[in-house]
């Protein structure tokens, strides 16, 4: 029997925490395919003959617990599946949207594919009624030192950069806020994020062997286009081509941290959607075929309420609002091509067997004062054949909105294998129009400017013409009112 015969979908079930979690950590490691079930707090095991365990994280505190992982912490090396994250160990839901965060707990556990046991490494809570410790937002085995690195970029304290070792003893290497690593060379680097904003500020990377490191900053990374990112919100992190890959809200700041290619980071404007929460958000970007497959996802957050005062969250509009599917996008430089489209949002990505497995969500993950007592999503899997990746013509008829009266720059769309590709631009008044294209060769990307004079009213711009590269779109004067772009 197949693996993938042994998954089913999961309909929303108890789990207090916001909205919806999701299938994260998805790994298939020496004929196991791991994932935890967030929010019911539930971490699962199934093997290519049949065996299935799964775990209620008892090992952390009693029952009911929820959580488990929001970010896809997870590694595995020889015979163990090392994942981390957070959990609820009892979970209390206080009501009226409200969870208490005093058994909230950051953790990091193994499960042993040649014993089937599954043990706690490492756990640490605040026991505070609001607040909590940082979270495990990602692993990276580290062959040199048999050490964990543990990126903790969501919480209140203790957040950074840990090494952690077998015996579940850790130390802070890094005070910087990281979500998410890669390892490059012999380096693993991290994203670092402004304590305020908590926007992308930089890279750091630490040698494997003696954890001694260098640092990148990312705010005066230029941009392929001439313009910056509007909101570097973090996303994921992958390396490929001897270069680091950290995808943010808008795009992604490619190059060599490190300084041996010659190759500074710079800035790549993809499928930027303006102010919205359309992004690479709790996802994973996954190294297939010696390219990068990420997700860029239209429904990572929500907020159900309006608050009052100062928990009055400025970007619900900008969060609830659903501009373009959910893609798939496979970046084989110089080009990037999108090679699926789904619903709400990806949270996973494997390979098993000649099938990437994505794990898949309908809903959100709500914000403070939006606490459910059931996962609110219907979670599940489907399985694309790796020919996907080939695919020519790509995926049918795709349309993109614009939030309306948005003024900065925008797209970063890939256009590879697309026929009638058009941008319909609705103007205030006349205006001139911008079109960069760019690819993503390295160390040198494409890049030139085309200039359209547009009308007030609607405008529509053929971009066949631009064949298979990226592009992107600026207006000046008029008053951009509203933009549509259809690839076709």
């Amino acid at each position: 029997m197949s693996i993938l015969e042994l998954l089913h979908s999961h309909p929303p079930r108890y789990g207090p925490e916001w909205g919806s979690g999701g299938i994260f950590g998805l790994k298939y490691h020496r004929g196991f395919l791991y994932y935890t079930l967030a929010f019911e707090g539930e971490a699962h095991f199934v093997s290519k003959d049949g065996v299935r365990i799964t775990y209620d994280f008892a090992l952390v505190g009693p029952p009911p617990t929820s959580g488990g992982d929001t970010y896809n912490a997870v590694d595995a090396v020889d015979d163990t599946i090392f994942f981390g994250g957070w959990v609820h160990a009892p979970a209390v839901y206080k009501g009226e949207g409200r969870i208490s965060f005093v058994n909230k707990y950051s953790h990091v556990h193994y499960f042993d594919t040649s014993d089937l046991k599954v043990r706690l490494l490492w756990r640490e809570g605040l026991g505070h009624e609001e607040l909590w410790a940082g979270e495990v937002t990602d692993l990276i085995y580290n062959p040199v030192r048999d050490e964990l690195l543990a990126a903790r970029g969501d919480g209140h304290d203790r957040l950074g950069v840990y090494s952690i070792d077998m015996k579940g003893r850790s130390s802070r290497i890094s005070d910087r806020r990281s979500l998410k690593g890669a390892i490059l060379a012999d380096y693993a680097c991290f994203d670092y994020m402004d304590p305020e904003t908590l926007e992308v500020r930089g890279v750091h990377c630490y040698n494997l062997a003696t954890l001694k490191g260098v640092e990148v900053d990312l705010e005066s990374a230029p941009s392929v286009d001439g313009v910056g990112p509007a909101s570097p919100v973090p996303g994921v992190v992958a390396s490929s081509h001897g270069r680091l890959m950290v995808f943010v809200r808008g795009g992604v700041f490619v190059g060599d941290p490190l300084g041996s290619l010659d190759d500074p980071m710079k800035f790549v404007r993809l499928l930027d959607l303006g102010a919205s929460g359309y992004g690479p958000f709790r996802t994973m970007a996954k190294s297939v075929g010696g390219g990068v497959l990420v997700a860029f996802n239209s429904y990572t957050h929500a907020v159900r309420r309006t608050y009052r005062g100062a928990e009055r969250v400025p970007e619900k509009e900008a969060l609830d609002a659903i501009l373009a599917p959910t893609l798939l996008l496979y970046i084989t430089p110089p080009t990037a091509r999108i090679v699926g489209v789904l619903g709400a949002r990806v949270t996973g990505l494997e390979l098993v067997g000649d099938k990437i497995l994505l794990a898949t969500n309908t809903d959100a993950n709500y914000m403070r004062l939006d606490a459910t007592p059931i996962d609110t999503g219907h979670r599940g899997f489907i399985a694309l054949p790796q020919e996907t990746l080939q695919s020519t013509p790509p995926p049918a008829r795709i349309h993109f909105r614009l939030p309306e009266g948005w003024g900065g720059t925008f797209g970063g769309i890939p256009l590879e294998g697309y026929k009638r590709p058009e941008l319909k631009v609705e103007a205030g008044g006349d205006a001139t129009l911008y079109v960069a294209e760019y690819d993503l060769a390295m160390p040198h990307p494409l890049s030139r400017v085309e200039k359209y004079q547009l009308a007030r009213g609607w405008n529509v711009i053929d971009l066949s013409g631009f064949g298979n590269s990226i592009v992107s779109f600026r207006v000046e004067g008029g008053g951009l009112l509203r933009a549509l772009v259809d690839l076709k």
